[in-house]
């Protein structure tokens, strides 16, 4: 970004000039019955482990104390931290409407060594038992109060499920039986069965989904739930489980089964699924089945706590799917519609080379792509994550034009915890994907000026994309390239939204085209700047010290 920007909004956070939050905390308060939409989302995607510890009791369970390399161990983030961020506003500052994070089920006791170092189940990705939570993570009671308090604010829950693998095997945790779990040969990618019937890495064993033949439970897991004095409730769930869906007893009915079960006992609004393509499409279309029916049981049973009546939401991650496939995932012998398994949005790979592109090409791209190859559908657009290790702005040299591109692109954003306030992704003496995982950077937060100013950015634009859907799921187009000013309209039978957006404009004095979205003497304001103006002429006339001005409709 632009030195003479940096300075106008560092200057802006020290003085409390024109401050975003007054703002959009009144413009909120003056909507607060904006829909939601998926498809336009501002979702936030955290490690639960790494974003905030709210509890320090919980931090060492099970003996997990080796040491191990950097960020490859519990670090003490919990659901207790993500509840008092929630209920301190930052969330809601930021215009956040859904947040995901990192799965919180009972990892695997023990440790692997990985080659990078000795690696313990911090991500959460490495289950040994999906009944329960990990006590690293919180209780079951903590996770009722998040997704009360989440509701309480507007927000959206999504839980993080895996269906395709459990955790490694060690000393601690034995393989689930050959009945249960392939334990070779590792994947290649190459077709539809090398990437399906196989690990995706060494002792990762992979769950036979394709499996439709009655198994017991693994004796190690039916013994856990003895000694912690819920065996007899467990297998009456079960038994009654599948006495109503008459599925037969195979490994990956027990998994839909425990997954589901967060939903109808927690209120969880949606799924953010693990490893998608690595487990025959038609399985997922089960697992939506079943969590739709808890979460249509739960709704039913809690009215007062119902956010909109909504469907239950699946968002999938195929790994290196992207939107310039279209509906399609090729596996280089086989095609997948996973769009037609139970998925109304899956996780954009393609969005970090899109954007660097121009901001006219990748808006009007999307926008094309969106309304037409997927329409009805979605893309979650990221530019950064856990696992990406090329994410767009490695070196965070770019964060306005990340903010920019990444909040203002057609589709939902997912904003990875720290995209908002520059946390290094690159650590020194860490290793791999240990580099995109550091604990959040509230200090930089309170004590660099520079973070603060980019924070503020990233909370006018999540703001105003909260409040206006039409960012996300409305029609893109251009009014003019000098200034460069776009147009974002959504027209549907409950709401009528449009906005105006211009972006690379001159400071100081600026005259902003608005095509035929505000007639002459309607009454905008500016969102970014918080000044109000009546347009005159097709123009909107202002004088800023900023180089972006985001219009919308004055609430009367």
């Amino acid at each position: 970004m632009h030195k003479g920007l940096l300075a106008i909004l560092l200057l802006t956070v020290l003085t409390g000039c024109d401050s975003p939050n007054r703002n959009n905390k009144q413009s909120m308060k003056k909507n607060p019955s904006t829909p939601f939409l998926w498809e336009a989302a501002n979702m936030y995607f955290l490690l639960t482990d790494r974003f905030n510890n709210g509890d320090t009791s919980n931090d060492v369970n099970f003996e997990r104390n080796r040491e191990t390399k950097p960020l490859r161990t519990f670090m003490g983030g919990d659901i207790k931290g993500i509840i008092q961020k929630i209920e301190e506003g930052y969330f809601d500052d930021l215009g956040v409407n859904a947040i995901w994070f990192t799965p919180v089920v009972e990892q695997i006791h023990d440790g692997v060594d990985e080659g990078a170092g000795f690696t313990y189940g911090y991500h959460g990705y490495w289950a040994k038992d999906w009944t329960v939570l990990d006590p690293n993570f919180g209780t079951s009671d903590d996770l009722h109060k998040l997704v009360e308090t989440a509701h309480a604010h507007g927000i959206r829950i999504v839980f993080d499920v895996v269906m395709n693998h459990t955790g490694p095997v060690t000393e601690k945790d034995p393989v689930w039986g050959e009945d249960w779990v392939r334990t070779g040969p590792m994947c290649t990618y190459d077709n539809f069965e090398n990437t399906t019937s196989c690990t995706l890495v060494a002792n990762l064993p992979d769950i036979l989904t394709e499996s439709n033949e009655n198994v017991e439970l693994p004796s190690f897991l039916t013994e856990k739930w003895k000694s912690e004095n819920r065996y007899e409730k467990e297998m009456q769930e079960l038994e009654a489980f599948f006495e109503r869906t008459g599925y037969p007893r195979a490994p990956r009915f027990y998994i839909i089964k425990w997954l589901s079960d967060y939903v109808s006992e927690f209120g969880i609004d949606a799924f953010r699924v693990d490893t998608v393509k690595h487990t025959e499409s038609e399985i997922w279309q089960e697992l939506y089945d079943e969590a739709s029916l808890a979460f249509e049981n739960w709704k039913k049973t809690h009215p007062e706590r119902v956010l909109a009546d909504i469907p239950f939401f699946m968002v999938g991650e195929v790994y290196n799917y992207g939107i310039n496939g279209g509906r399609m995932f090729d596996y280089g012998d086989k095609k997948v519609d996973f769009y037609e398994h139970g998925f109304k949005s899956l996780i954009n790979f393609d969005m970090k080379y899109d954007s660097q592109k121009d901001y006219e090409s990748l808006f009007s791209k999307y926008d094309s792509l969106l309304h037409n190859e997927l329409k009805g559908k979605s893309v979650l657009n990221y530019l950064s994550s856990h696992d990406d290790g090329s994410p767009f702005d490695q070196h965070r040299e770019r964060a306005y034009e990340a903010a920019n591109k990444l909040l203002l692109t057609p589709g939902a954003s997912q904003i990875y915890y720290g995209d908002e306030t520059n946390r290094p992704l690159i650590i020194p003496g860490a290793e791999g994907d240990a580099n995109l995982r550091s604990y959040m950077n509230w200090e930089d937060l309170q004590n660099n000026d520079s973070v603060k100013a980019i924070h503020e950015h990233w909370k006018k634009l999540g703001t105003f994309r909260k409040q206006h859907p039409a960012i996300g799921a409305g029609f893109h187009k251009k009014i003019s390239d000098n200034p460069y000013v776009f147009s974002r309209i959504l027209e549907t039978d409950k709401l009528t939204d449009k906005v105006v957006v211009g972006l690379d404009l001159m400071q100081g004095a600026k005259s902003i085209p608005v095509g035929d979205i505000f007639p002459d003497g309607s009454k905008v304001t500016d969102h970014y700047s918080g000044m109000a103006i009546t347009i005159k002429d097709g123009k909107a006339k202002l004088e800023s010290p900023f180089r972006i001005v985001l219009l919308e409709k004055t609430e009367e």
